[in-house]
């Protein structure tokens, strides 16, 4: 359990400690940057960088150990006398990039018992992120860690002295009596009170609804999210000031609170990652909608060879024009790229790295449905009210789908499990309307594919249906398309199946990746860090899967999300982006998030307990599900070994305080709308407690990573995956069609996403789609096996790491396996989206811990 043991106990001998920190100008520029920059702060060093910095730092930092043994007489731990920092430590052989290490000496005797904690008071006038303080040769134990990862700002900002605790697991009935209340005042600090607006130095877990994605007072309000009529999941609670026409809105503004430790807090590409996409919304555009609207940039590409120019050569740009928009700032200019007259010159996108016309073919488009950017939505058919919107039965026939059905009835490929289908058309149909009364022109669609005997789909039809003329009540206008492939009849095949695409890109886009995990994730880092405590076998488990969420989620709302932000520019929703992931949420199902649930509720597995994972796929070949299922399997094998370690009967987590109030506030405030659902698990067992925990750390590591990571190498080549339609498709016998048979590809790139958007799109995915420089990886910790001091939870973190390590194995085996054609498919495109690690960058490989991009 610890490492290490000394000899007799001494009286008034001093514990030796090291403490490790960084300081605040690693992430933040012009503070701290040097002892030039410490000079610039008022004060004067003398001496070297290194004395200067230790002088500096040294008064300013105070420690003072808490004992896990002694109290005070009022029950709490006894608190040793205060000491500071001394010498730097330069040959600390574990030191990251850019931190520091500092000797540090307590005074103890064997009165004071076994340090469980400390407090740390800062008085300087910036903040410092504390990693760790190691405590050495401590009689009788030996070595004792405390894991801080933590912004320390000065000490008049909070109310309450820092409290850090040691690496110890403890469940709320076995904590030592010392540390009882500090443990439970910690827990009310976190929580707050629910009033005021929140400061940068907070450190405030609290909810919120989702009501400051508009912008009413400059005429474009948005509805808000959460509540009866939107359900939705809540936010991190920020207490900024109402809007002056709306009331229930807070004001937007660059500031966006989110609990300090929450933020960046490490040396990262993301931070790189961040100031990029805030760039992208406030500079980038601006540049592209001053190009477009200057008309320096035409509006459309021409033909399929200028969107190919984008990854050869970038666009021109007159010089001049360059000059006038000269990014001051290393961010702006690496995403800009800008090298002479060339601008915006992108990677080359994965799926045409082989084969430049793969994606035109059916069986790409099959394969992507299965291994691609969505590879998990098969959604369920609902019934639409038909007193409201008419009769929206599929007009899809027979006669339309079995001549390719290779002599197979449309019974029988039920019966053999032969058809699937893809359905964007009932949550669309209500909103369909609308959206087309702006710029952009779509339809609800739905699709057949036939499971063929080599195990690839392929599509039998196409159904494209738009609001009828006279009213929603008398129900879609509705067209039924077959595969074509000469004349022109092959480019409306193609057009058609763009419109399936550019439903489906905004579905990924907006359910998929942002609401069924960015979005549902959130409320449960709200309730951790409520209820459980830093040193709560289950914070311990889940914490690392939260790292960076809240703090990307706040950039979405200010960036992405918002009104008039890069995806209501850029996707076919529009302004009702968000409002339809909340109408889609209301069917939200938390224990249909676990992987195996999920297949089985698509219809594209069986229950079958002699197969692997007790799950036959229907789609042998389905990558996703298949890769799946191996991460799916390692992760819950590592929690049910961890559960059960900390839980040795139901009676214990049935009387765990902190487990249960965790459990309660997430389903009755976290994801309040739902509370009433009757699927939510009760949590009175071990067995609970492990599904609730696997799904939670799947959505936020596996299934993040299958949406997030694959947007630039399969959409970054927009012909493959449009975002937005802005014309119906021709009618034969119109001009429009005469066209199409002149010049289709000038027709086709003037009907999908135009060329700004494109721009802004590929900018935007290519960011979010790359890898941090430190990015932690499933089976990683941030301070290695140092989480616990308990031995058996170490070890079967470790033998989850190795198990990974052997799944990523047989993943490139499988990719090399021929016969296995959905993994790569026409393009030539590995499916790596779940190989469980990567490099950093653009690496279409590699799962985060977390939703950290």
């Amino acid at each position: 359990m610890f490492s290490g043991v000394t000899g007799l106990i001494n009286r008034g001998q001093k514990i030796k400690g090291t403490v490790v920190l960084m300081r605040k100008n690693v992430l933040d520029i012009n503070s701290l940057t040097s002892v030039g920059g410490i000079l610039g702060t008022g004060i004067n060093i003398i001496g070297s960088a290194v004395d200067g910095l230790t002088s500096f730092l040294g008064r300013n930092i105070a420690f003072k150990l808490i004992s896990s043994t002694k109290t005070d007489g009022t029950g709490k731990g006894k608190v040793g006398k205060e000491t500071f920092l001394e010498g730097i430590i330069t040959s600390l052989p574990t030191l990251g990039a850019q931190e520091s290490a500092f000797s540090i000496h307590f005074e103890w005797d064997d009165e004071f018992g076994i340090p469980g904690a400390f407090f740390i008071k800062n008085f300087l006038q910036v903040e410092f992120y504390l990693k760790s303080l190691t405590l050495e040769d401590v009689p009788n134990i030996g070595t004792i860690h405390f894991i801080a990862n933590s912004w320390v700002y000065n000490s008049k900002s909070y109310k309450q002295d820092r409290i850090f605790f040691a690496n110890h697991t403890y469940l709320p009935s076995a904590t030592p009596a010392p540390l009882v209340k500090y443990r439970e005042e910690e827990l009310k600090v976190l929580r707050g009170d629910g009033t005021g607006e929140r400061k940068e130095y907070d450190r405030i877990y609290d909810y919120d609804v989702y009501n400051d994605l508009g912008k009413p007072d400059s005429g474009a309000p948005r509805p808000i999210l959460g509540g009866s009529t939107l359900p939705y999941p809540r936010r991190g609670r920020t207490g900024r000031k109402a809007t002056k026409k709306d009331p229930k809105s807070e004001v937007p503004g660059d500031f966006v609170y989110i609990p300090r430790d929450e933020a960046f807090g490490h040396v990262k590409s993301s931070d790189f990652l961040a100031s990029g996409l805030k760039s992208v919304a406030s500079d980038v555009v601006p540049v592209l909608t001053d190009a477009f609207d200057g008309n320096i940039l035409s509006l459309e590409f021409d033909n399929f060879q200028e969107v190919n120019k984008l990854y050869e050569g970038g666009i021109t740009l007159p010089t001049n024009f360059l000059k006038k928009f000269a990014p001051p700032i290393p961010v702006l200019q690496e995403i800009l790229r800008t090298d002479g007259e060339q601008f915006l010159k992108f990677p080359v996108p994965n799926v045409i790295q082989v084969d430049k016309s793969a994606w035109k073919s059916d069986e790409e488009f099959g394969r992507e449905t299965i291994a691609g950017l969505n590879p998990n939505e098969f959604p369920i058919t609902s019934k639409l009210d038909t007193q409201a919107y008419g009769d929206n039965n599929s007009k899809i026939t027979k006669e339309h789908l079995e001549p390719n059905l290779g002599g197979l009835t449309v019974e029988q490929a039920i019966q053999n499990k032969k058809l699937f289908i893809l359905n964007h058309h009932d949550y669309l149909i209500p909103y369909l309307r609308r959206i087309n009364a702006t710029t952009t022109k779509a339809y609800a669609t739905r699709t057949i594919f036939l499971l063929k005997d080599d195990g690839t789909l392929t599509p039998l039809a196409i159904e494209l249906s738009k609001p009828h003329p006279q009213g929603d009540e008398h129900g879609p206008v509705t067209d039924v398309y077959v595969p074509a492939h000469e004349g022109p009849e092959a480019y409306i095949w193609l057009l058609a199946k763009a419109y399936v695409v550019v439903n489906d890109s905004c579905y990924h886009q907006l359910v998929s990746h942002w609401l069924n995990t960015h979005a549902v994730v959130e409320p449960f880092i709200l309730a951790t860090n409520r209820h459980l405590s830093v040193v709560h076998p289950i914070y311990k488990l889940l914490f690392p899967h939260y790292r960076d969420t809240m703090n990307i989620n706040s950039l979405a709302r200010k960036a992405l999300v918002n009104a008039d932000g890069i995806i209501e520019s850029t996707f076919l929703w529009g302004q009702y982006s968000l409002e339809l992931s909340a109408v889609i949420y209301k069917d939200w199902v938390f224990p249909d998030q676990a992987l195996p649930a999920d297949l089985l509720k698509r219809g594209v597995a069986v229950k079958d307990e002699s197969a692997p994972h007790g799950l036959r796929l229907v789609i042998e070949d389905y990558p996703y599900a298949s890769d799946g299922l191996e991460i799916w399997a390692a992760i819950k094998t590592w929690v049910q070994e961890y559960v059960s370690f900390y839980y040795k009967s139901d009676d214990k987590l049935k009387q765990d305080p902190e487990l249960q109030a965790w459990w309660k506030e997430l389903v009755e405030v976290g994801h309040g709308d739902l509370k009433d659902k009757p699927w939510w698990p009760k949590l009175q067992t071990r067995e609970e407690l492990v599904e609730i925990s696997t799904t939670l750390i799947w959505t936020a590591s596996a299934l993040h990573a299958a949406v997030n990571f694959g947007q630039y190498p399969y959409g970054g080549y927009i012909l493959n995956r449009p975002t937005l339609t802005r014309k119906f498709i021709p009618e034969k016998g119109s001009p429009e069609y005469d066209q199409l048979s002149k010049n289709p590809e000038k027709v086709f790139l003037s009907t999908i996403t135009g060329k700004k958007e494109t721009l802004i799109d590929l900018t935007v995915i290519e960011i979010l789609s790359k890898h941090a420089s430190d990015e932690l990886y499933l089976g990683q910790r941030d301070g290695g096996d140092k989480f616990t001091s308990d031995v058996e939870a170490v070890q079967a973190f470790n033998r989850f790491g190795k198990k990974l390590a052997e799944i990523e194995k047989k993943l490139v085996l499988k990719n090399a396996d021929e016969n296995l054609k959905n993994r790569t498919g026409p393009a030539k495109l590995p499916y790596t989206l779940l190989y469980p690690s990567s490099e950093e960058g653009l690496t279409f490989r590699g799962i985060p811990n977390s939703i950290s991009i």
